[in-house]
């Protein structure tokens, strides 16, 4: 069990998101729902928080309302060991009325905030050959999704 997990606000619609996440994400469950009571009237019976699993991270997923939209200041990010898993988290997360940023970034329909990036991605930024890693720099500046052969290629050519 996590010490520290990440509790994501929604506007009412956080059964509709875990649902969502959930057929995205191999190892993922509903751990616990908890309920409104009789203290808000105008809620009580519905759905106050979900705790639930992605991959097996703990998370929450508390319905709040609309006072604390999501912004681009967090995001989860989902590393990938290939270009094909980078491809079909991509799909999945920006079906039914989602959208792509930049650089590996989307949100998805929920208004939430996700990096889609291949494993090998930090490593070929971290190259101690300060010019071969800007050169995959300035390629991932260029993307919207990823691509890992287009990277590779940076990193090695003159």
């Amino acid at each position: 069990m996590q010490t520290i997990s990440t509790c994501l606000w929604f506007d009412f619609n956080a059964e509709e998101a875990v649902a969502f996440y959930l057929g995205i994400f191999r190892n993922s469950r509903v751990r616990r729902t908890l309920y409104y009571g009789d203290e808000t009237p105008a809620h009580t019976g519905k759905v106050l928080l979900i705790q639930f699993e992605l991959a097996g991270q703990e998370f929450e997923a508390l319905n709040g309302g609309p006072q604390f939209p999501f912004s681009e200041a967090v995001s989860l990010v989902v590393k990938c060991d290939s270009q094909e898993e980078v491809d079909d988290y991509w799909q999945q997360l920006v079906a039914g009325g989602g959208h792509p940023v930049q650089c590996g970034w989307l949100k998805d329909r929920f208004g939430f905030n996700w990096q889609i990036v291949p494993r090998e991605l930090a490593g070929l930024l971290a190259d101690r050959d300060r010019a071969r890693a800007s050169r995959v720099m300035q390629a991932m500046l260029k993307m919207i999704k990823i691509d890992i052969t287009e990277l590779r290629a940076a990193a090695t050519r003159q």
